[in-house]
């Protein structure tokens, strides 16, 4: 790898990089006796569309730590298309806090509704499992910012609850 490659890779980069999206059809086997998509399932998705996003800004490999509440706000039926858009809000110095939106689109009745939102918190890491420094995010637009601003509460939040979970 030239100097120039490596300069690249240690270079703050914007949130815009990181954003991803996935798509996935609801089958059968995705789905409960009442024809919907099972919370796991989501959950497993919203994972991976986490980790799109932060493998996408940290360039390395990536382990999820934690993930904040979930709820889910729709059903979602067998053969509907679920949508989960992702991007790092904000990077630590090995964490990335990454928010996932999901969406359900009915292509029949040409609906869209949003179904959840989740906050994820990745660690990058070498192959041997060893935490990494992440190069910083720029966050660029408006929403961006808040999101910014708003992951740095939720990791006071988050830390707090992990003592109060010590003591306990």
């Amino acid at each position: 790898m030239s100097d120039d490659d490596k300069s690249k890779l240690s270079r703050p980069r914007p949130v815009r990089e990181s954003i991803s999206e996935m798509t996935e059809i609801v089958l059968p086997n995705d789905a409960n006796p009442l024809n919907a998509l099972l919370g796991g399932r989501l959950m497993h998705w919203i994972d991976l569309a986490g980790a799109m996003a932060a493998h996408r800004h940290s360039r390395a490999y990536v382990v999820t730590a934690s993930i904040d509440h979930l709820d889910f706000l729709v059903p979602v039926r067998v053969g509907d298309f679920v949508i989960l858009r992702s991007s790092v809000n904000r990077v630590f110095h090995t964490s990335m806090e990454v928010g996932v939106k999901v969406w359900v689109e009915n292509y029949r009745s040409e609906e869209s509704r949003h179904v959840s939102s989740a906050y994820l918190t990745f660690v990058a890491v070498d192959i041997a499992g060893n935490r990494l420094p992440v190069v910083p995010i720029i966050p660029e637009t408006e929403d961006e910012k808040r999101r910014y601003e708003g992951a740095a509460r939720r990791r006071e939040i988050r830390r707090a609850e992990t003592a109060r979970r010590k003591r306990c």
